[in-house]
């Protein structure tokens, strides 16, 4: 009777692992919670709402967008790191949740490199600093020499406490040797509100959120904080013009929670990297002043650690906390 149970148990055991790549093969079967951790209306939620309808159409599964705003994305960011490794939530992460935030943050509730699955790095977007046309600044030399003369005088928005947008801003008082004050909001839509309105100084931010409010004058762009000029703002110079060595970028890349099937990731990539060459999505992205990148991985595992050193950097050199 034992010897019966027995190779049973070891029958239903190697069924099992005979039966889960075929399980793994049909993923999706349901819907995927995609989870953007920041609020909707922004250049992270704008992102993966593309990826997400083309996932859509492409695998005939929902992919549900779920907005997790707060505390800089790694409210979101925290939801997917305890999620099931099942292949059913997966992240869309930017450098203020796996690059910046694990200095940033004295102790954060998840592990940006180990609780994660890289599945490939987006690409990555435009910074534009602008300012509101009260601020007698033309160029980022006057800036510096009008925060130069008055002293906390100027403030910089952000779109939140620990983002790419403010720790932008830190670098860029760092290196120019000013003071400002920093002002957080609750996403870019809250940001670009008071921005405009004049209540604030200036900001940096992704083109996409911006270049709308330029082309209509409600705000100056004075330089890119890309390390050559960009092709969404040719006329603009870069701050690394006067302020050497300056670069900012913010990138897009997805993630599913650590331990999900290797073949899971790996449809994923492929579908993903697909998506990334349709004509309709380039120009889409390239319109926000997006550079797409799709690359493995291991690509993307890399970059992620060569990212989180540069910005560890700038956060000790800055100063910056966030307890």
């Amino acid at each position: 009777m034992l010897l019966v149970f027995g190779f049973r148990k070891a029958l239903l055991g190697a069924m099992l692992i005979f039966l889960a790549p075929l399980a793994h093969a049909q993923w999706p079967a349901k819907t995927v919670r995609f989870v953007v951790p920041f609020p909707a209306g922004g250049s992270t939620d704008v992102v993966g709402r593309i990826v997400a309808e083309h996932l859509r159409q492409a695998l005939g599964q929902t992919f549900v967008i779920d907005n997790r705003a707060g505390a800089g994305g790694t409210t979101g960011s925290d939801v997917v790191a305890k999620a099931a490794p099942d292949g059913y939530t997966m992240l869309i992460c930017t450098s203020s949740t796996h690059a910046i935030a694990g200095s940033l943050y004295g102790k954060l509730p998840y592990d940006p490199v180990k609780d994660f699955a890289p599945v490939t790095l987006l690409g990555s977007a435009t910074i534009l600093l602008v300012v509101h046309p009260s601020v007698a600044a033309k160029s980022v030399q006057d800036l510096i020499a009008l925060a130069r003369a008055k002293p906390g005088s100027l403030n910089f928005a952000s779109s939140g406490n620990g983002g790419v947008s403010h720790l932008t801003g830190e670098y860029f008082k760092a290196l120019a040797g000013i003071e400002m004050q920093h002002v957080p909001y609750k996403g870019d839509t809250p940001m670009i509100t008071d921005l405009v309105a004049g209540r604030v100084s200036l900001a940096f931010g992704t083109a996409v959120a911006f270049l709308p409010y330029v082309q209509k004058g409600a705000l100056n762009a004075l330089a890119v904080t890309n390390a050559k000029p960009s092709p969404v703002a040719p006329s603009l110079p870069t701050v690394a013009q006067t302020l050497p060595g300056f670069e900012a970028l913010q990138w897009f890349g997805l993630l599913m929670p650590a331990g999900t099937p290797p073949d899971i990731v790996a449809k994923l990539n492929a579908e993903v990297l697909r998506i990334l060459k349709l004509p309709e999505v380039r120009e889409r992205f390239q319109s926000m002043g997006i550079e797409i990148v799709g690359d493995s991985p291991e690509q993307f595992a890399g970059f992620m650690r060569a990212e989180t050193a540069k910005w560890g950097k700038i956060v000790k050199d800055s100063g910056a906390k966030i307890d």
